[in-house]
């Protein structure tokens, strides 16, 4: 297998979230195959010790931050791209938002030029890091490198990814405008990703546009019907819109997919609305006497 081929499938394995939690729309990297449905590779030093690296993320970050550190500076070539990718994965879980942001810009500097794909993705990584570190002027720069990786790359979902993670920076920037341009692309792009579809409701909803937020979100629905984020942000544009019920209904089936974040929110947004109109019912018609 060569050096490129082996960086791409070990990036396909799963490991845990490399983000950690901290920041919502990791797209670049949720846009990955199963374990199972990986590319299977040779079991040899480089991917056993990644295998090795991602299992211990779960059970002691900390140590397998240190033992990537270690790895990183004693390693050349594959090696040292798949330590710095593990140092960022583990940065990421830790919260060390700058410790993240600089093995993946590493990760992608020593990725072979041609294998643009995956330097995509570690762009991304990088700019996802900076964004939940609180640099979104550091993010854009990465988050706009990795679109056009993506491009080179001729991958229309990844670029339509790296459109998304760049719309949450230029939001993140107050430069809703350009956001909006970006989102309008990715769901171009992509039109069957529902994040994208989600996105761009948000923030019609938010600069006023409640009639194009309506269609947006319609198509997130249509898209990916049980998503709870996507629930929660229909009832609040239905109720922006003056439409309650429609707004109770779309909280409700939130509430109905089982506990959990959204589910909560969704009681407080419910607690908020007025009682609903009873309809009462018809009268029993009158008996005419007899004749």
């Amino acid at each position: 297998m060569s050096l490129t081929s082996l960086i791409l499938a070990l990036l396909l394995q799963v490991g845990p979230n490399p983000l950690g939690g901290a920041i919502a729309g990791d797209e670049l990297v949720r846009d990955r195959p199963a374990r199972d449905a990986a590319p299977q590779v040779e079991l040899n030093a480089t991917s056993a010790w990644l295998e090795g690296c991602f299992n211990l993320l779960g059970e002691d970050a900390a140590r397998a931050h240190t033992l990537a550190q270690i790895r990183r500076t004693e390693t050349t070539g594959t090696d040292r791209v798949i330590a710095n990718h593990c140092l960022g994965t583990a940065s990421s879980e830790l919260g060390l938002w700058d410790d993240a942001r600089a093995a993946f810009i590493a990760a992608r500097e020593e990725t072979p030029a041609e294998e643009t794909r995956t330097r995509a993705r570690f762009a991304a990584l990088a700019g996802n890091a900076a964004l939940a570190g609180g640099d979104a002027a550091g993010a854009l720069d990465l988050l706009t490198l990795a679109e056009s990786d993506a491009q080179a790359a001729a991958d229309a979902t990844l670029v339509a990814l790296a459109a998304i993670d760049k719309a949450r920076a230029l939001v993140a920037l107050g430069r809703g405008d350009e956001a909006l341009a970006a989102l309008d692309a990715a769901t171009t792009l992509a039109p069957t990703r529902a994040e994208g579809w989600l996105l761009k409701a948000t923030l019609l909803r938010r600069l006023g546009q409640l009639d194009a937020a309506q269609t947006a979100i319609e198509r997130a629905v249509s898209v990916t019907p049980t998503d709870p984020e996507i629930g929660l942000e229909a009832g609040v544009i239905a109720v922006l819109a003056g439409r309650d019920e429609a707004a109770r209904q779309s909280w409700q089936s939130v509430v109905a997919l089982g506990p959990g974040p959204a589910a909560d929110t969704a009681k407080e947004y419910l607690a908020q609305l007025p009682p609903a109109e009873e309809t009462s019912p018809p009268a029993p018609p009158s008996e005419e006497p007899p004749a």
